[in-house]
């Protein structure tokens, strides 16, 4: 049986926040919006949409972390190393972003060729830029 992502579900402490944020790196990696409320919006590519709703009160104390169960990170393949080096530079450098782990690097421990950029979005959910062969 075939499969792909078919959405991923995201709550944001602060969704226009959020919003703005991902509007610029979901923009960059060519995802259109497709939703926005006031409680929620969402993005979409080749068939795959990430959704991100505005946590309830109750849950906002503990924060997010990515050490505890649960989402650990989000990566998004990109067709070469360059790529990797032209998001860090165009996006990241220019939104005075802070990447994670001193990247831009590669990782040859996970594959060879892994070569990725890892940073956090506003809630610290940590994502990943990422190209492997």
């Amino acid at each position: 049986m075939k499969s792909r992502i078919g959405h991923i579900y995201i709550y944001a402490s602060d969704l226009e926040k959020s919003y703005q944020f991902y509007k610029k790196f979901l923009g960059y990696l060519d995802y259109r919006q497709n939703f926005k409320s006031k409680k929620f919006f969402a993005f979409i590519k080749d068939g795959t949409s990430i959704f991100f709703e505005q946590a309830p009160k109750d849950h906002l104390n503990d924060g997010y972390h990515r050490r505890r169960i649960g989402l650990n990170h989000l990566a998004f393949r990109v067709d070469s190393k360059e790529e990797v080096d032209r998001f860090n530079n165009d996006f990241l450098n220019a939104n005075d972003i802070k990447t994670l782990y001193n990247t831009p690097k590669p990782f040859p421990k996970y594959e060879k060729g892994y070569y990725a950029v890892y940073f956090e979005d506003p809630d610290r959910i940590k994502l990943e830029v990422v190209y492997y062969p």
